[in-house]
């Protein structure tokens, strides 16, 4: 059987458990395309399931990575043809020299894109598209508060919001950070390590918050939002368990939101996947919304890919190079 390099989580703990090994090439099966991977995108899931703490899903490759971008050499989905640079959104397999993808979760890689950059967009965009956009409703014009605004949701989300015309608050932990959202496009960023947040921002002036913080922020964020306004979970940094004043959802009539990609279905991710092709990729082929790329690490340094993502001070995507 006809082998390939992939990373193999040896057991659950820190990055010195992600080891280079020998493992099958995957099989396709109807729907599906195999990948040559190029490149490969890292994420935090992924360092969550390397602790043992998110298993992938029933059926999933148990090897990491939730994003490539590279060429197709097989396929038996007539939407794409063998050759098509492509990048896909995955639940697992994407740390290796080969990747399955269903059809439904593959973009074309436009002109000009490099493979690094493309698989840097794929859990991004379709997580910003999904969360702040269909969920969150985001509507020109409104105001966006985004936490975690040097990350690589936070970035995708800027220039998003910036295409629709938003006013764009961030919060990120650096000087060096926030200079960087503002250049990305927003309009206020606030380091959250010298400035507290709620201090800097007017009460009842945003529209939705996009948190990835959690813990004490929830509160916080809810005194920001106007009447009507929309609160959109991603994630947890300080922790799962809030305490929220009932009466102040009631008397803002505030939506309270969230949402986790990866066990999402093929057909809801395929639903995705075309409001995003209609409505974001036109961006991407524009370069008006365009993936940072923090670091490149070649596939066999995955640990010290996570070492870099867990230290905390990029500045939007740390990937894998492949090729």
């Amino acid at each position: 059987m006809p082998q390939m390099t992939a990373i193999n989580i040896t057991a659950f703990g820190d990055p010195s458990v992600l080891q280079a090994v020998q493992m099958p090439i995957p099989t396709i099966e109807a729907g599906e395309v195999l990948i040559k991977t190029h490149a490969a995108g890292v994420n935090r899931p992924d360092l969550l399931q390397r602790k043992g703490l998110y298993p992938p899903p029933k059926g999933a490759s148990e090897i990491l990575g939730l994003e490539v971008a590279g060429e197709i050499i097989e396929t038996k989905s007539p939407d794409f043809q063998i050759g098509d640079r492509v990048c896909a959104l995955l639940s697992g397999g994407g740390y290796a020299e080969y990747a399955a993808a269903p059809a439904g979760q593959c973009l074309i890689v436009p002109d000009g894109v490099s493979m690094q950059q493309a698989c840097a967009l794929p859990e991004t965009v379709f997580t910003v598209w999904n969360n702040l956009f269909m969920r969150g409703n985001l509507q020109k014009g409104e105001s966006v508060l985004i936490h975690g605004g040097a990350s690589g949701i936070g970035t995708t989300a800027i220039q998003m919001a910036r295409q629709w015309g938003c006013k764009i608050y961030v919060t990120a932990g650096t000087d060096e950070k926030c200079q960087a959202c503002l250049d990305l496009g927003a309009d206020v960023a606030i380091n959250y390590k010298t400035h507290t947040f709620v201090d800097e921002i007017a009460d009842n002036s945003i529209n939705v918050v996009l948190d990835m913080v959690g813990g004490d922020y929830v509160p916080q964020n809810l005194t920001l939002l106007k009447t009507d306004g929309r609160h959109i979970s991603i994630a947890f940094l300080r922790g799962t368990d809030t305490t929220i004043n009932l009466k102040t959802i009631m008397h803002k009539r505030i939506l309270m939101t969230g949402s986790t990609l990866r066990p999402r279905s093929l057909t809801e991710k395929t639903a995705l996947r075309d409001g995003i092709l209609e409505t974001v990729w036109p961006w991407v082929k524009s370069g008006t919304l365009k993936p940072l790329i923090f670091k490149s690490f070649p596939l066999v340094q995955a640990s010290a890919a996570h070492e870099a993502l867990e230290k905390g001070d990029h500045i939007g995507k740390i990937v894998l190079s492949v090729l």
